[in-house]
C-alpha cells in the first residue's frame, strides 16, 4: 500500500504547489515552454511529412530522419522562445509592478533575436508567415485607429491579384531569390506539368520511374 499512497501524497503536493498564486507567473513561464514544444510538433510534423515525400530524395531512412530533425528544431524553437518571452514580461512586470505594452514588444524582440535570428529553412518559414500575418493586422489596425481611411470596396481582390502575379514573375525568371519549398511546390506545379512521355508520367507519376529510352 505504500506506493499508491506515496503517488498520492505525491500527487497532492503536486496539485497544492499549482493552485498557489505566489508561483502563478513562473509556473506559466514552464507551462508555456511545454505548449511550445507541442503545439511546434503537432505544426510542423504533418508538414515535414508530406513535403519530405513529395519532393526530398533519398531512402526511406534518411526522409524519416528529415522529418523528425524538422520537427525537433520547430517544436525547440517555439518552446524556448514561449518560455524567453513570457519569462521576460513577467520579469518586466515584477521590475515596474504592473503590465504594459511595452514588456510585450520588448521580450518578443529579445526572444525573436535569440531564438528565431538564425537564419535556417524552419525559422525563414516561420518567420515568413509572421510578416503575412502582421501586415494584414497592421493594416486593419490602421483603419481602426484612423490612420488610413477605410476602403469603400474590399480590398482583397486587388491583395490577391497583386501577390499571385509578383510570385509567378519572381518565380519564372528569379527563382532563387524564393525559399526553397516554395520553389519545390512551383516547379511541381507549373513546370513538372509541362513534361510528359506516356500515360503513366501524365496522369499516375510526375516524372517516369526510369528514363525513357533514346
Amino acid at each position: 500500500m505504500a506506493g499508491p499512497d506515496l503517488i498520492k501524497t505525491i500527487l497532492y503536493t503536486i496539485n497544492h504547489l499549482l493552485q498557489q498564486e505566489k508561483y502563478k507567473a513562473a509556473l506559466a513561464v514552464l507551462k508555456g515552454f511545454r505548449n511550445g514544444a507541442v503545439y511546434g510538433a503537432k505544426i510542423r510534423a504533418p508538414h515535414a511529412l508530406v513535403m519530405t515525400f513529395l519532393f526530398r530524395s533519398g531512402s526511406l531512412k534518411d526522409k524519416l530522419k528529415a522529418i523528425l530533425k524538422a520537427t525537433y528544431t520547430h517544436s525547440r524553437n517555439l518552446a524556448c522562445f514561449v518560455f524567453t518571452y513570457k519569462g521576460l514580461q513577467a520579469l518586466q512586470q515584477q521590475i515596474q509592478g504592473k503590465s504594459q505594452q511595452s514588456h510585450s514588444f520588448l521580450a518578443a524582440c529579445v526572444g525573436g533575436w535569440l531564438v528565431f535570428g538564425d537564419n535556417n529553412n524552419i525559422n525563414s518559414q516561420i518567420n515568413m508567415y509572421l510578416l503575412s500575418r502582421i501586415l494584414f493586422a497592421l493594416s486593419r489596425l490602421a483603419v481602426e485607429k484612423g490612420f488610413v481611411p477605410a476602403p469603400k470596396r474590399d480590398p482583397f481582390p486587388l491583395f490577391a491579384t497583386l501577390v499571385w502575379g509578383i510570385v509567378l514573375w519572381l518565380f519564372e525568371y528569379y527563382p532563387h531569390t524564393l525559399q526553397p519549398s516554395l520553389q519545390s511546390s512551383m516547379t511541381y506545379l507549373y513546370h513538372d506539368s509541362n513534361v510528359w512521355h506516356d500515360i503513366s508520367d501524365f496522369l499516375v507519376y510526375n516524372k517516369p520511374r526510369t528514363a525513357p529510352p533514346k
